[in-house]
């Protein structure tokens, strides 16, 4: 049999790249060393936050998987930066990490088109500068017509404990070599990169009283559009505790003992997720760092200590950790590690995140130098729809940056590349006001439809919900709320000023006390809360908003100005050497990725674009 489309690695970006294919109707093979494992949480037992959140509520609207399977496995979940503007509010829920591959693998196995393998892989079949198969360590071969690689931190990998050093990936499991051979001697540019996690401990060696407990929100919330939110969840707290100098003078006297300082790492780690010594080593100033202990899962005895991730000596650990206030009777379950791997410079990917020196080769996830499960799956989800969308000779899904965080990861990983885990942040979208959590199905819906994620009762709930809206909007449009005694009172109780004469409800709730609970009061109906969030986004922003799109309407018209693969930039006169160096390396695809290239400067894009516009360069090749 030659299969469709086979991914490699069954981790975040592994899942939903299978899955996506598979539901597109494409022969799926999924590869993976321990099937019981898909899905895991190595590290952090969570999912979303600021940005990610709106990530997993953009892979539900493309017809995605992590926000359903999220919202099943969840244990807590709040909305962050609720009393926020809508451009940085995002959920982040707390996942059982023993229930959340469960749920995972049910889903796998219960897709149609989709075979799962419980095998490593050493090596792809490459014939012709294409790949066409994989084979696995004990010989077999396999032959695909695609093949999408999410390896996660398990290419070439070690743990790193103090000066120990083990060839392992994560949790002990196995490490592979084949693959990373086989893409240096293919030519890729392959980075070393760092991560770590911190040490989980005993739930009965925690003084809860002297921490200060984390709740999540009473209110229902989902990741996933449906909405369908499972009360039989058991809900758990989290805790906020400190570090303090005694920790920092313990970690100061004993750096050179951790493995990041000793010298034996040689990986670059992650910038916005720093070890425990890394942090008070940069923030030298600061008394004391953040620690939050959060539940793992109602099935383990154990938590996860969220602020001290770290690579010391074991007996260091110790030490340090019972100096944090609420721990100092601690028991330690398992040791914290870090790990370094292999991942590719991701400058040497198409957006479609094929890869420009093999066709029909695909990468995904931590291999494309990124962090956190969220960024992995989305580019996982992408991977697939875009190996269907080839094999079915039909052109790329790419997302814009005006149009998805996703489009922001993407386009930042095959446009800058990264010498260090990639995190997605709210800073780095220009168009933030414009990807929020509330609309993200209004945003991404409609392709998730048209290339065939999304069922067709899913996609009528979203017009009925549409229309809803509109309906909604022109109502309150014309609903004028008239100045007589209970009106002006209720408007005093909520903290707002009297009206002296009739006053449309849109302009009424412009005022910051006046939000979406008030349109129900004035216009006595009952209206889908989700409707009703956008509804009070859109009336408190829309100059804002406005503003944003007319930005984003300028930055597409470079988006339109395509540069055709035939170019010779060696033939474009009167740019930069730094420039001509980057366009040659990076080979962007649109005038708008080129501006977005690092040491390519505004007026290198306008002699590009008089050279494109001159007719000197086919645009038939």
């Amino acid at each position: 049999m030659i299969y469709d489309g086979i991914i490699v690695g069954g981790g975040h970006a592994g899942v939903e790249a299978a899955l996506a294919m598979a539901r597109m109707n494409k022969n799926t093979l999924l590869v993976t060393g321990n099937l019981s494992k898909v899905a895991s949480l190595p590290c952090n037992p969570s999912i979303g936050g600021p940005a990610k959140g709106v990530v997993v509520r953009e892979i539900d609207a493309l017809g995605g998987q992590m926000a359903k399977s999220a919202d099943r496995g969840q244990i807590q979940i709040k909305m962050l930066n609720a009393s926020k503007g809508p451009a940085v509010r995002a959920l982040r829920a707390q996942i059982d990490k023993l229930k959340y591959p469960r749920i995972m693998l049910e889903v796998l196995e219960n897709t149609k088109n989709l075979t799962l393998k419980e095998a490593l892989v050493d090596k792809m079949i490459i014939e012709d500068q294409k790949v066409v198969g994989i084979q696995l360590s004990d010989g077999e071969l396999i032959y695909g017509h695609t093949v999408i690689l999410t390896t996660g931190t398990y290419l070439n990998s070690n743990t790193l404990i103090g000066d120990e050093k083990v060839l392992s990936g994560p949790s002990g499991e196995p490490t592979t070599f084949g693959i990373s051979k086989q893409l240096k001697d293919l030519g890729f540019d392959v980075v070393r990169l760092k991560t770590g996690t911190p040490p989980r401990i005993a739930i009965d060696s925690v003084d809860y009283e002297k921490m200060v407990p984390q709740y999540g929100d009473v209110e229902k919330h989902t990741f996933s559009f449906d909405g369908k939110y499972y009360d039989e969840n058991p809900q758990r707290l989290c805790y906020l505790t400190h570090t303090s100098l005694v920790t920092h003078g313990i970690i100061n006297l004993n750096l050179k003992k951790s493995a990041m300082y000793s010298g034996i790492v040689e990986g670059v780690g992650p910038r916005y997720c720093p070890s425990i010594e890394d942090k008070v080593v940069r923030f030298h100033d600061k008394d004391r760092h953040q620690v939050f202990i959060e539940p793992e899962s109602v099935e383990l005895d154990e938590l996860y200590v969220q602020g001290l991730s770290t690579s010391f000596p074991r007996d260091i650990q110790e030490s340090m950790l019972r100096t944090v206030k609420g721990l100092e009777n601690v028991r330690i379950i398992r040791y914290a590690y870090a790990i370094e791997y292999d991942a590719i410079n991701p400058i040497q990917l198409f957006p479609s995140l094929e890869t420009k020196r093999i066709e029909n080769l695909f990468c995904a996830g931590q291999i494309n130098g990124t962090s956190g499960y969220e960024e992995a799956a989305g580019q996982g989800l992408m991977a697939g729809i875009n190996a269907a969308l080839k094999l079915s000779d039909k052109k790329p899904l790419i997302l814009h940056r005006n149009e998805a965080y996703i489009g922001v990861l993407i386009d930042d990983l095959v446009t800058k590349g990264t010498v260090e885990p990639y995190r997605l942040l709210t800073s780095r979208a220009e168009h933030r006001l414009l990807l929020r959590h509330d609309n993200a199905e209004l945003r991404l819906r409609d392709y998730g439809y048209q290339i065939g994620l999304v069922d067709e009762e899913t996609y009528k709930k979203y017009l009925k919900k549409k229309d809803e809206f509109d309906l909604l909007y022109e109502e309150v449009s014309k609903f004028r709320v008239m100045p007589n005694k209970v009106n002006n009172q209720y408007l005093k109780d909520r903290g707002s000023s009297q009206i002296f004469e009739g006053v449309v409800l849109t302009d009424l709730m412009k005022r910051p006390e006046i939000n979406k609970i008030d349109v129900l009061h004035f216009t006595k109906k009952v209206f889908n809360d989700d409707v009703l969030e956008q509804l009070e986004v859109k009336i408190k922003y829309e100059g804002y908003i406005q503003k944003a799109l007319r930005e984003a309407d300028k930055m597409l018209r470079l988006e339109d100005k395509v540069i055709p693969n035939s170019i010779d930039y060696l033939n474009v006169k009167n740019i930069s050497s730094e420039s001509r160096e980057k366009l040659i390396k990076i080979r962007p695809q649109t005038l708008g990725q080129a501006s977005r290239i690092s040491g390519v400067n505004p007026a290198d894009i306008s002699v590009l674009l008089v050279y494109l516009e001159s007719g000197s360069v086919n645009y038939e090749l």
